[in-house]
């Protein structure tokens, strides 16, 4: 792996830092604990530090890699019945498409460019239906915005949104020194499955969006301003919210409360 690093220079461009660190990268497989039979997609596998050791237990692996060269050098250590790589810009890749060729709900793992992480785990809540599971290495503060709980400053519409579709799962944080190169930053590595049995519900996703998003957007108000063109104070209270609250005060269930009152109401997003 250090002859190959040697001869490869990473794309600031890209967010390229590829982890090395032998022990985690122990631990991440052991994490995913990738078996046979399974449909596996793999997000900037790289220089391949978690595609190798994957591929030791399963017969066939898919990756996405936008980077042509680094595509190349996979494809030269593997033949392409058992490594498949997509050479494209995972924002433009056909989940779906990919989900009813191979029949079977999707894991998919990797170490995700800190430039597109939030915008990706966004995206692939339109696909949470065919995935069985997400492992994805984040920037910590990214991480611990996911997984935030109320009452904490970094729960935001991000913790909301994510919490709502995923379970989420903390793994390992792993230092800044455990990459190539060294990033300005320490990274965490996560778990994220789609609910099975649901503890939240709402009948439009986009409202709770927009409500969330326009509470977190004034976070310092408390809700009776920061909300007050969509509800009244009196109609906060019926609902079961306390207007002196402020938007991080304000749980899950709660936001979905919201958002059912507005579905009921005919609400229709402002263009």
């Amino acid at each position: 792996m250090q002859k190959k690093m040697q001869s490869f220079q990473p794309s600031k461009k890209l967010g390229q830092n590829f982890l090395v660190d032998k022990n985690f990268i122990s631990k991440i497989v052991n994490s995913i604990n990738p078996k046979l039979g399974e449909i596996l997609l793999e997000i900037g596998p790289g220089l391949g530090s978690l595609t190798f050791p994957i591929l030791e237990y399963i017969e066939k692996l898919y990756a996405i890699e936008i980077d042509k060269n680094l595509s190349k050098k996979l494809k030269n250590f593997f033949p392409s019945k058992k490594l498949v790589i997509f050479s494209k810009n995972v924002m433009k890749f056909n989940f779906l498409e990919f989900y009813r060729k191979n029949n079977k709900p999707i894991r998919i793992f990797g170490n995700l460019p800190y430039n597109i992480s939030v915008f990706l785990l966004l995206k692939l809540i339109e696909f949470s239906s065919i995935i069985k599971d997400m492992h994805f290495m984040f920037q910590t503060e990214v991480a611990n915005r996911i997984q935030a709980h109320p009452n904490k400053k970094n729960y935001g519409k991000l913790s909301v949104i994510i919490q709502y579709f995923f379970k989420v799962t903390p793994i390992l944080d792993i230092s800044k020194q455990s990459f190539f190169p060294i990033p300005k930053v320490n990274s965490s590595f996560i778990r994220l499955q789609p609910h099975i049995c649901s503890p939240y519900y709402v009948k439009n996703v986009k409202i709770l969006s927009y409500i969330t998003n326009i509470a977190f957007s004034q976070r310092r108000k408390i809700v009776r301003h920061s909300l007050s063109k969509l509800f009244s104070e009196k109609k906060l209270y019926d609902l079961g919210i306390n207007p002196l609250l402020r938007a991080e005060n304000i749980s899950i269930s709660e936001y979905c409360r919201l958002t059912d009152y507005l579905v009921k109401k005919n609400f229709l997003i402002p263009k």
